[in-house]
């Protein structure tokens, strides 16, 4: 294996994500496990619960992805499916999940009426459930694109890789699902995800709210973008230039790092954003 200077930025990234990831997930998902226990569920609090459970699945798999790095895939095929399925079900589920929480800050602000008539755990419940059942669709078809369950095949270097290395007829079935999943599950959420945060800012420019009120929210507006962009914007560009190339790109796996970043950046920008915004959200209610 070539030491590379991709090889050692690899290793410390997942090194990291599991360092920092996994105690930051767990100190969340505590935080906010009791507080459904002590004052009941709501939409915040469902969405956290789903986005640790997501941060949770990827950083979990991070000792098998440094060991991958170090030696190649030295597990069992079997469990390949496995790890592949936490890794990307967490990058798509945690996307998703993200977008509603943008989309329902927005409608507390700009519907600040409407929404509290409807804005119950069930629902966001229900939401996360319907969000979770579309990325697992969607990874099923890719894994069904395998074509007999073939998930560990040797790279160019005679190394074990896991979901890494397709054949032709794979990537006949890969590549235009990929783009499907890049378009439906990445950039009409980024999108909708803009569109909230702009209207936002410009709701929240114009309120009663003190200045240093505004520079707070603004900024957790912005940030959750920031976060969703960096995190995901690599990886899926990856599967648009796959598609244009009709190939597996091959610094898709170096794309991938980006999205390792979301398990120890999203649970502090939600924790914010959940303390901000519930202050933020009384100046937008009539007295």
């Amino acid at each position: 294996m070539e030491l590379t200077v991709s090889f050692f930025v690899s290793l410390l990234v997942y090194i990291l994500t599991f360092l920092l990831g996994l105690p930051a997930n767990l100190l969340v998902l505590f935080v906010y496990i009791r507080k459904a226990r002590k004052h009941g569920a709501t939409p915040n609090v469902v969405y956290a619960l789903n986005l640790c459970v997501a941060n949770l699945a990827l950083v979990s798999w991070m000792p098998v992805k440094v060991a991958e790095t170090l030696q190649g895939w030295s597990l069992p095929a079997a469990v390949c499916p496995i790890f592949s399925f936490f890794l990307f079900s967490s990058v798509y589920g945690s996307s998703l999940i993200l977008t509603a929480v943008v989309v329902g800050r927005y409608l507390s602000i700009a519907y600040p009426i409407t929404y509290k008539l409807y804005r119950r755990a069930h629902t966001s419940c229900l939401v996360s459930a319907f969000l979770w059942l579309l990325v697992l669709v969607h990874l099923g078809f890719a894994y069904i694109a395998e074509g007999g369950g073939h998930f560990v095949s040797l790279s160019e270097e005679n190394i074990s890789a896991c979901y890494e290395n397709f054949t032709e007829e794979q990537l006949e079935v890969l590549v235009p699902l990929r783009l499907e999943m890049a378009l439906l599950l990445f950039l009409v959420p980024l999108v909708l995800s803009a569109f909230c945060t702009l209207r936002c800012l410009v709701l929240v420019r114009h309120s009663a709210l003190p200045s240093v009120g505004k520079r707070r929210v603004l900024a957790i507006a912005l940030s959750t973008l920031v976060v969703f962009v960096v995190c995901y914007l690599p990886y899926n560009v990856s599967h648009v230039v796959g598609f244009v190339l009709y190939t597996n790109v091959e610094w898709r796996s170096e794309a991938m790092l980006s999205c390792s970043c979301n398990v120890f950046l999203e649970p502090v920008d939600m924790r914010r954003a959940i303390k901000v915004c519930a202050k933020a959200l009384c100046s937008f209610m009539p007295i």
